[in-house]
């Protein structure tokens, strides 16, 4: 048997705003964006050069998601990107005033800071030592 996870559903504010972060801020691909209904779409985005898990940006749709956005995981680091040059990357974050929550640390898994998505949600930048 072979099972993966494909995608994390991220729940975002408004489709473009987000696209405009995660691709042009994070350098992420544009993999998917159709159309679904007047209001819904199937936006999906990847780190440059992956071949694992997308993220599926998804609109709130109600009031309980729009009080989700920014703490989807009750204010825990959420996602976690991994690199293969740390300093290229953060350097990166701070070029396009991405909010640093922690700044780089050594650890024995390798180089990590936290930091902020456009909403607030919590990631790991991890690299090499």
């Amino acid at each position: 048997m072979t099972q993966s996870l494909a995608l994390i559903a991220l729940i975002v504010r408004d489709y473009d705003e987000a696209l405009e972060f995660y691709t042009k801020k994070l350098h992420f691909t544009l993999i998917e964006d159709t159309p679904i209904t007047a209001t819904k779409r199937w936006v999906v985005v990847s780190p440059p050069g992956s071949n694992g898990c997308n993220l599926l940006l998804a609109k709130a749709a109600n009031d309980e998601q729009s009080f989700c956005i920014g703490n989807q995981t009750g204010g825990r680091v959420f996602l976690f990107l991994q690199t293969d040059d740390f300093y290229r990357d953060y350097q990166n974050l701070l070029n396009n005033n991405v909010k640093i929550a922690r700044e780089p640390r050594t650890e024995p898994y390798g180089t990590v800071a936290v930091f902020e998505d456009l909403y607030g949600n919590l990631w790991d930048l991890i690299g090499p030592n």
